[in-house]
């Protein structure tokens, strides 16, 4: 494995398709295409790390909602919440396939001035036209429905149980892998190291591995997550997305709630929810700078600190809580407007983007994976029209932006 100092060569020195980095996305774009029965071509998937112990994908908290301010990002997890019910069904009804269990605690926006009051208003109103269950509550409601909660500061919140919640992401990810393989995709622990473009500089002609090897390719999809950019300047491009920490804790809690706890979007950037048996926590930084691609290191002073006393504030039965475990992640954050960049260059032509997610990346990754193989296979989109997110708005300077972004 490339972790190791090892790696492995490609079975073959051209392929249609070559996938730079095989975690979530790789693997959900390897699998749409491998599925499509109008691709018959072949795939190479390079993963620097075949443990996958540092990517974005193994520190997820998996989490899936549709409460989002645009239409399209409605849509995108919408289709999302249908595959993961679905799982099986997607898979042919392999038998070896699992269900996924969708927890659907659903999210609580929690506003505490009337211009996000406002914003949550607008934004359930896009919901509701893509038919989302998402109801707008007053302090009042959450406190009927919720009585847990410390609402003196609340004007209202955005709330919705259908199909938000949580799932078993990496179920979705081991399963994509396995099965994009068993359909013909060669993954391989291997680093892109460069790329050479043609004369005229219109497309990735071949790239080059670590392990010295020149590999002939039609189409680059990358699918390098934080990484992104060192992926995309090996073909002279320049992206907004740079690698953001973002902190996880586990904890119990003393006085466990009578109820499931909504994933809770507290007015401060902390979230928590029910997780299991125990409690889930997250939140940014307060200062939020890019940081080191194995950059993983903890801030202990940010539970102590922050976290823990937001969260026994909003909700007084967590004053005595345990932390029992914490981990921090990368988000690949798309620094021009929180949203995912897809489709090809506008120079470059053959060369793709799967990248920038700012945190949406798991619930994101059905539709965008088979937005992606369209693309590919086709020339167009066809299930859902994601050309919103298209790299040329970048180019054009014009922001797709995403008001709910945690």
């Amino acid at each position: 494995m490339s972790q190791l100092g090892l790696t492995q060569p490609p079975k073959k020195s051209s392929y249609d398709v070559v996938i730079v980095g095989g975690a979530m996305y790789g693997s959900s774009v390897a699998w749409f295409l491998s599925k499509n029965p109008d691709f018959n071509g072949s795939i190479l998937v390079v993963e620097r790390d075949l443990a996958y112990e540092a990517c974005s994908t193994v520190h997820t908290n998996s989490c899936m909602r549709q409460q989002f301010s645009r239409e399209i990002n409605v849509k995108v997890s919408q289709f999302a919440a249908d595959f993961v019910k679905n799982f099986r069904k997607h898979h042919d009804e392999d038998p070896r396939v699992p269900d996924i269990v969708l927890q659907s605690y659903g999210y609580m926006y929690l506003a505490n001035n009337e211009e996000f009051s406002q914003v949550l208003k607008e934004s359930q109103a896009v919901q509701q036209s893509c038919g989302a269950g998402t109801k707008y509550m007053t302090a009042e409601e959450i406190k009927t429905d919720y009585p847990f909660y410390n609402v003196d500061d609340i004007i209202g919140a955005n709330h919705n149980l259908i199909d938000e919640g949580y799932f078993d992401g990496n179920t979705v990810f081991d399963w994509w892998k396995r099965s994009a393989r068993e359909k013909g995709a060669e993954y391989i622990g291997n680093e892109v190291v460069a790329m050479n473009k043609n004369d005229s500089g219109s497309r990735v002609e071949s790239i080059i591995l670590k392990s010295g090897e020149v590999v002939d390719c039609g189409t680059v999809v990358n699918a390098s997550g934080p990484r992104a950019i060192l992926t995309t300047r090996m073909a002279g491009i320049e992206i907004p997305v740079e690698p953001r920490k973002r902190y996880t804790f586990i904890f119990d809690a003393a006085k466990p709630l009578d109820r499931d706890l909504p994933l809770t979007i507290d007015p401060t950037g902390v979230h928590m929810r029910t997780d299991g048996t125990y409690y889930l926590a997250g939140c940014p930084p307060d200062t939020d700078p890019a940081v080191d691609y194995d950059d993983y290191e903890q801030d202990h002073s940010i539970w102590e600190e922050k976290v823990w006393p937001i969260i026994a504030n909003r909700i007084p039965q967590f004053e005595a809580i345990k932390l029992v475990n914490s981990w921090a992640g990368h988000y690949a954050f798309n620094t021009f407007d929180a949203n995912a960049i897809l489709g090809p260059h506008t120079k470059v032509e053959n060369f793709i983007f799967v990248n920038g997610f700012s945190g949406h990346g798991l619930q994101q990754s059905p539709a965008m994976g088979r937005g992606t193989a369209e693309l590919i296979t086709y020339g167009e989109y066809r299930e859902l029209d994601l050309s919103p997110f298209n790299f040329e708005r970048i180019e054009r300077n014009e922001p797709f932006n995403e008001k709910a972004i945690i």
